[in-house]
């Protein structure tokens, strides 16, 4: 096991309705403000430039984020970072447009280096309008290049501010929250079994579980519920400092390939895993008692499940998250989605598996897979 000596928390993080006001207090002559077409149509945007301008900020914004962000996207919002000379950065959105700023920010930061300029880092401030990335206080970026998902990590891009205005996720589709919440979800367990977990973690993994088992299925049924907005969306932030702390596994590796051939959510794509590679790493179909197995049985525990062996409190733990993936609406298995041909999911599954033996979050599982054994588990989740 990879022993893990550290544990950092960089962000300073402002919670609860409202929190967006905080832009009020922010220093600066002028600010980046990086956004999608979503939040200018719901009027946020607006609002975060009406904040900085009582700042005495004034703002450029960028907007030309869209999902799964690629480097043509990234190099548009350098250019439109370095044109208005920004000492402030605001990602305001979801996953990919924190991402994006996340790469904007790392590649102004490369370009100056490469010239032998200094280069002046800027109060980052991330403000989500999702509940699952945990980006707004991670040091990674996911960024697609020819078609492949790309995992940037640096502390360099962990934001300085976090803003968890739960106002801003009051319009978020039923479909996205149910895609998001199991994105935090996968982010707990498998920051849980990392080779990198410590108590530290463990303790914010543990809360997150708790939390998502508690009141996602209630922010689905009704997401004007204002304690499960906030409830979830705390919980995706927690998990974030978890999973940036202990990093993740080979769930994440495999939805990041998969998700890159064939479209599907991100938040989707690891649900769809999930369980395969749970029962993978807990080996349940030997023995059952490795390091992974003991540890799903301390979560298992922790959320008042049955788990008197290691073997029991896994597969508690795996009907537990097939009642909830049942409950928001999840499919079991990827062709239940509807949108991955079989014989195109074939054709695809050597190179997927090859992609996910080499991202980032693998070195980190627990149990450490061969190409085969992803190869096997993409199946098994299909």
């Amino acid at each position: 096991m990879i022993q893990n000596d550290h544990f950092i928390i960089k962000t300073k993080v402002y919670f609860n309705k409202g929190s967006m006001q905080m832009l009020r207090c922010m220093k600066g002559h002028c600010a980046l403000v990086v956004s999608d077409g979503i939040m200018q149509e719901l009027g946020y945007l607006k609002m975060a430039q009406g904040y900085l301008k009582d700042a005495g900020i004034n703002s450029a914004v960028f907007t030309g984020v869209k999902p799964d962000p690629d480097v043509n996207v990234v190099a548009a919002g350098v250019e439109a970072y370095e044109s208005c000379n920004a000492d402030l950065l605001v990602a305001l959105g979801g996953g990919s447009v924190i991402d994006t700023a996340k790469a904007i920010l790392y590649f102004v930061w490369e370009r100056h280096k490469a010239r032998g300029e200094k280069f002046e880092k800027p109060c980052f401030v991330a403000i989500p309008s999702t509940s699952g990335t945990g980006s707004e206080v991670t040091n990674f970026s996911v960024i697609s290049a020819k078609g492949a998902k790309n995992v940037l990590i640096d502390e360099f891009i962990a934001p300085d501010v976090a803003l968890l205005d739960s106002t801003c996720i009051r319009n978020v589709p039923k479909a996205v929250i149910a895609d998001t919440g199991m994105d935090v979800l996968v982010h707990a367990l498998e920051a849980y079994v990392s080779k990198d977990a410590t108590d530290f973690t463990d303790a914010l993994a543990e809360k997150t579980a708790e939390l998502i088992f508690a009141h996602l299925k209630k922010l689905y049924d009704d997401p004007a519920n204002d304690n499960a907005r906030d409830r979830v969306q705390n919980a995706s932030c927690i998990a974030g400092v978890a999973f940036t702390n202990a990093n993740l596994g080979i769930t994440h590796s495999m939805a990041h390939a998969l998700g890159a051939q064939f479209h599907l959510p991100h938040g989707r794509a690891n649900a769809l895993v999930m369980e395969s590679v749970i029962q993978y790493n807990a080996d349940l179909a030997g023995t059952a008692n490795n390091y992974a197995a003991w540890k799903y049985r301390m979560m298992a525990e922790r959320l008042n499940l049955p788990a008197r062996t290691p073997r029991e409190g896994t597969v508690s733990l795996l009907y537990a998250i097939r009642k909830l993936k049942r409950e928001i609406g999840i499919p079991q298995g990827i062709q239940a989605t509807g949108k991955v041909d079989p014989e195109l999911f074939e054709k695809a599954v050597e190179g997927m598996a090859e992609e996910a033996i080499h991202d980032r979050c693998t070195p980190t599982n627990p149990t450490p897979p061969t190409k085969e054994d992803i190869v096997r588990l993409y199946r098994e989740s299909f």
